[in-house]
């Protein structure tokens, strides 16, 4: 399996994801166009994407599902929230998805769990190749993290964490009292403290990369996302690598070539 942050923040966020012959994106949050032209820079045509998932309805996440799945034939999967919330998406076919569910994609094993943000069914979502097991997790758009998201990305081999605000940057800087208060809510956005706290709580011997998303341009900065994020992990027995996705170009591709047998996810149902 290979995964590839497209760009990721404030601005747009999309992940392309790759397991045998299927490819499929996590989030549009970019105009059609923009989201072409990432998926070329890094040899991929889009007429070769079988799916999107779209994790909520906030326009960094689903402004181009709608106009991609027209243009180049993708299925749109959402929850019946975020469809009700997304006017791009009321002329749209979409396969409804739950917030805690399972669902497979060709070469992809689908689980979603419900996350705590500002949105109607917003999800996390848990990826896993059906032949070799590796496990991808997308944990972005969240204030906390719920024991049902833990459990979710336990035994993930790559987890894409959010890492949105540095706290004294984001009191600092030039957002109003009403939105940093939304921003460091429960139902906001992962500071770094906060993201590094759950990540460490991840670690397991199969995890292998930890990369940091959805970054404010504004309040955070990669170097210091990042070193939040590694010291921390230097007192657990990670021992992966940790990259910054960052908003206006693709990251690195991460190969995972997993040595599991694909066993579905099994969650409870609330908070």
């Amino acid at each position: 399996m290979k995964l590839c942050v497209l760009g990721s923040g404030s601005r747009g966020n999309a992940i392309l994801m790759q397991a045998g012959s299927t490819r499929i994106l996590i989030d549009a949050g970019f105009a059609p166009r923009t989201i072409g032209r990432r998926l070329e820079m890094v040899g991929v045509a889009p007429q070769s994407i079988s799916a999107v998932v779209v994790t909520h309805e906030h326009i960094d996440h689903s402004r181009g599902a709608a106009g991609a799945a027209a243009r180049w034939g993708w299925t749109v999967f959402a929850t019946a929230g975020t469809v009700g919330a997304c006017l791009d998406l009321a002329e749209t076919p979409v396969q409804s998805i739950g917030m805690t569910g399972h669902f497979s994609i060709d070469d992809f094993e689908i689980d979603t769990v419900r996350t705590s943000h500002d949105a109607d069914e917003p999800v996390a979502v848990v990826a896993t190749c059906r032949e070799t097991g590796a496990r991808a997790a997308i944990v972005y758009d969240l204030g906390v993290m719920t024991e049902n998201v833990h459990r979710a990305v336990d035994r993930c081999d790559v987890l894409v964490m959010e890492s949105n605000h540095d706290p004294e940057m984001l009191r600092n800087g030039p957002y109003p009292w009403v939105l940093q208060r939304r921003i460091a809510s429960r139902h906001g956005h992962l500071s770094n403290h906060s993201a590094a706290i759950a990540t460490s709580r991840c670690v397991h011997r199969d995890l292998r990369h930890v990369v940091l998303a959805h970054l404010s341009e504004v309040n955070n900065t990669p170097e210091i996302a990042g070193g939040a994020m590694r010291d921390a992990l230097r007192r657990t027995t990670f021992r992966g690598q940790v990259t910054s996705a960052v908003q206006d170009f693709p990251s690195a591709t991460v190969g995972l070539a997993g040595s599991r047998r694909f066993v579905p996810v099994q969650l409870s149902l609330g908070l």
